[in-house]
């Protein structure tokens, strides 16, 4: 009797078409020799359970639109995709929750909830793409996290595939789930280090009646500007969804203006959106330059916002590197980033285009020029996020740059509890090995 090789045993788990051998690796890492393609949650259990035994190492993707965000690992033994695992398990509308698959895309799930007036309250970049294990498993968050709170706010239950594959689930399917320890929050952010997000149940919001986005343009270029009319904003009752400051660079993309400009975002009824928008005419410094966005025009705003940060699905920059770097300070303190932004593009010689949260204080630096360039825009911002008593995250860069580079600033305090609850979950390192914070 012939002995089988380790992929034509790991065929014998799926069906034909379900698994594909990968000729070279990706050039930013995190691929497989191998690709499976698994349609339900027994055949991701069974994947698992034969790469844990067998000692393989399994990497996750949904899409791979996050294929460069962390990762020391050019090419494990099989990538596991969830692409075509994919789909609605549950929606119940009256109580305002859905379960979902991990591998759908985001904007997918939005469209399929529209005819109920609800949506996921989340805002990741690259929605079409995105997929929604992707996206939790990244705690990704757009500037409307102001509004909206982060993944941790609204996911309400999960099912997951342990590297073992055996099936567990945290938390409900309602959103009066208050009882134990909310186990969500382990694997919200964790990078799919701890097991492989099958299902997710969020719960919804109404699908705003009306919505509007004000550019507020500052042609001085005077930063203290821009902070006296944020303190003053933030001291009212607005409640706007995002709060946002574009740096020239991003903002000329954006507006065809290079200059400073504050993105707010209000979603209500129609009286109340008009309301607020009278009080920012009221309350904007005379320099500055208003103009509303609605309907269309709004859309193919945030259309362009969501999709000007890199993109690991894509193929690379041809002249170039590109990378992504996120950055959390005290609110107030993005001003400095995004003016320090401006300042270390001059220095290395890059195009870096920023945006930062006045309302929540995190930031996205996108930085696109030659590899020293890069690398060097990249220490220069975490030296600046640290002066100012944050941190510094690479979000996305080439593999081959990963290697020199710490994309996650080193090690927490607290490590030594990351790493002991992946020691106990996943003592094989099966999945994601070395994906997230110090080599875990």
């Amino acid at each position: 009797m012939l002995s089988l090789t380790w992929l034509d045993e790991l065929s014998a788990l799926l069906r034909p078409g379900q698994i594909e051998v990968n000729e070279s690796p990706h050039p930013l890492g995190n691929s497989g020799a191998a690709t499976v393609y698994p349609q339900t949650e027994d055949e991701i259990a069974a994947v698992l359970r034969y790469a844990d035994r067998q000692g393989k190492k399994v990497v996750i993707a949904g899409r791979g639109t996050k294929r460069g965000f962390g990762g020391q690992r050019e090419q494990a033994d099989i990538l596991l995709s969830l692409e075509h695992y994919t789909g609605i398990v549950e929606h119940a509308a009256a109580d305002m929750t859905v379960t979902v698959k991990a591998g759908t895309k985001f904007g997918d799930l939005q469209r399929a909830l529209a005819p109920y007036r609800q949506k996921v309250a989340l805002d990741p970049f690259w929605p079409e793409e995105a997929t929604i294990g992707g996206v939790i498993a990244a705690n990704d968050s757009g500037p409307k996290r102001l509004g909206y709170g982060s993944a941790r706010d609204s996911v309400i239950g999960m099912r997951i595939v342990y590297p073992d594959g055996t099936i567990i689930r945290s938390g409900g399917k309602v959103v009066k789930n208050v009882a134990g320890y909310d186990m969500n929050k382990l694997f919200i952010g964790a990078m799919g280090t701890l097991g492989v997000l099958s299902e997710i149940t969020l719960k919804l919001r109404p699908l705003p009646k009306y919505e509007s986005v004000v550019l507020l343009s500052f042609p001085t270029g005077d930063v203290h500007d821009i902070r006296s009319f944020a303190v003053s904003f933030l001291d009212t009752m607005m409640e706007p969804v995002c709060f946002e400051l574009l740096n020239p660079a991003l903002s000329e993309r954006l507006t065809g203006r290079p200059v400073y400009t504050l993105v707010i975002g209000f979603e209500d009824v129609e009286n109340a959106v008009h309301y607020q928008e009278q009080w920012v005419e009221r309350l904007r410094p005379k320099m500055a330059e208003m103009s509303v966005l609605v309907a269309e025009e709004a859309s193919a705003f945030w259309q362009a916002f969501y999709t000007a940060a890199p993109n690991g699905r894509l193929a690379l920059a041809k002249n170039g590197v590109e990378a992504a770097v996120k950055i959390g300070v005290v609110n107030l303190d993005v001003l400095a980033v995004l003016r320090e932004s401006v300042l270390i593009a001059d220095r290395c010689h890059v195009r870096l285009e920023a945006h930062g949260g006045l309302g929540h204080g995190l930031c996205q630096v996108y930085v696109h020029g030659s590899e020293e360039g890069v690398l060097a825009a990249i220490e220069e911002l975490r030296q600046a996020a640290v002066r100012l008593g944050g941190y510094a995250i690479v979000k996305h860069l080439p593999f081959s740059l990963r290697q020199r580079v710490d994309v996650w600033g080193g090690k927490p305090s607290y490590f030594f509890l990351l790493e002991g609850i992946k020691r106990k979950v996943d003592p094989n390192k099966t999945v994601n090995d070395q994906r997230f914070i110090g080599g875990i």
